[in-house]
């Protein structure tokens, strides 16, 4: 590998969240055509729904569905253009010492990035087919097959890199150096799973095929679940770790994993909810989704603060974000943030209006909703600040690896 001249070019497969945050951006635009942008008879908003209401609305909502496309534009190019340097990077970086050292550490599970930012890109660029495509519904039922077999492919990659991972450490002991477990790091597999899962249940909420519709509810279950299951385990060993040790600095970041990987099994939930009743005729009342959205909205809450006190606590800012000092843990930052702005647009729209407990457009709903763009708006110049640091010439620094 070449000299570093940057600090992006002492790779790490963390790297791939530079991709993923981009494409998260992506999807948080596309929450202002999926809710603002009327779709009667389909689940999503396509390029003539949202065209007729450019033609046909006010300034207001024409002002919106120009931000929404603009951001989708430009934030999915920034998703491919990374996710393919990554790609890049990630293929020269297999063949040096360093890979090696890597997949013998505990820093091994790094390399579920990737199936985590392919995952992302492909939602990425269905949001982008929604909002650009004309006719693109017209054909939807051919692509939902390809899109599970797309989703099933990384699915599978991703559980490949697990079980090189949990068969190396566990049919042997001391491989593992459970002091160094001190963030939450380990959960990155778990958020792996968990965007996959996301990717399936989407043509179980809008496929009218029952065989697809029902493929797609097993599949999102199966990776769902098993998100789940591996984001308990390891949060409870990575917490205990913490209690010892303390709070790994360069990955402190990861405290607040917890919060995209809830709104992305959140956003699989209800997914799967619209399907079972459009398909299968299993309903249930608005109500429900409200304290069930309400539930997930409190965890993320808990988690967020936890990781606000100790990235406060630590300095990290300070060093890592606005100081000279690089880590690629600090796009770790960016999911927490989108994915709040995203849960809060979901817990207003189809929990607090769908309840008829506040009225769309009214002055509770604008509130929530700035808050929501405000958190949008954070997150954008988080990553051009992040952007500039790690991949501008300018910086004359290292990254520090996160653990």
């Amino acid at each position: 590998m070449s000299t570093p001249t940057r600090p992006a070019d002492t790779y790490s497969p963390v790297y791939f969240l530079a991709s993923l945050g981009a494409g998260g951006m992506a999807v948080s635009f596309f929450m202002y055509l999926f809710f603002w942008v009327p779709h009667p008879g389909v689940p999503v908003p396509t390029f003539e729904h949202i065209w007729a209401a450019f033609t046909t609305g006010g300034a207001v909502q024409q002002a919106a569905i120009i931000v929404a496309w603009l951001g989708i534009a430009v934030f999915v190019v920034l998703n491919l253009k990374y996710l393919i340097w990554n790609l890049r990077a990630f293929s020269s970086f297999r063949r040096t010492e360093a890979f090696e050292v890597l997949r013998n550490s505990n820093a091994e599970t790094s390399i579920l990035a990737m199936p985590l930012a392919l995952a992302m890109s492909v939602n990425g660029l269905f949001v982008a087919g929604l909002a650009f495509v004309p006719q693109l519904w017209s054909i939807v039922e051919y692509l939902f097959p390809l899109a599970l077999l797309a989703f099933l492919l990384i699915g599978l990659q991703a559980l490949s890199y697990i079980g090189d991972f949990l068969g190396r450490v566990l049919a042997k002991g001391g491989v593992f150096d459970v002091t160094a477990n001190n963030s939450f790091a380990q959960l990155l597999p778990a958020f792996a799973l968990a965007m996959v899962a996301v990717g399936f249940a989407a043509p179980a909420a809008m496929s009218h095929t029952v065989v697809v519709a029902g493929i797609a509810l097993i599949g999102s279950t199966f990776f769902g679940f098993a998100a789940i299951i591996y984001t308990v385990v390891a949060a409870i060993t990575a917490f205990n770790s913490m209690l010892h040790h303390g709070t790994a600095k360069e990955s402190g970041p990861t405290l607040m994993i917890v919060v995209p990987i809830v709104t992305v099994l959140g956003i699989m939930f209800l997914r799967q909810f619209h399907g079972m009743h459009v398909t299968f005729e299993a309903h249930s009342a608005p109500v429900e989704t409200l304290v069930f959205l309400t539930r997930l909205l409190t965890v993320q809450i808990v988690f967020l603060a936890l990781g606000l006190l100790v990235l406060r606590r630590q300095g990290y800012w300070s060093d890592f974000v606005f100081g000279s000092g690089t880590s690629p843990g600090s796009y770790a930052l960016v999911c927490p943030g989108v994915a709040l702005s995203v849960m809060l647009q979901f817990w207003l729209n189809k929990g607090l209006v769908a309840s008829g407990i506040v009225d769309k457009y009214s002055l509770v709903y604008l509130a929530i909703s700035a808050i929501a763009v405000a958190l949008q708006l954070a997150m954008i110049a988080l990553i051009v600040r992040l952007n500039r640091q790690h991949f501008g010439r300018g910086h004359g620094g290292l990254a520090v690896p996160a653990e």
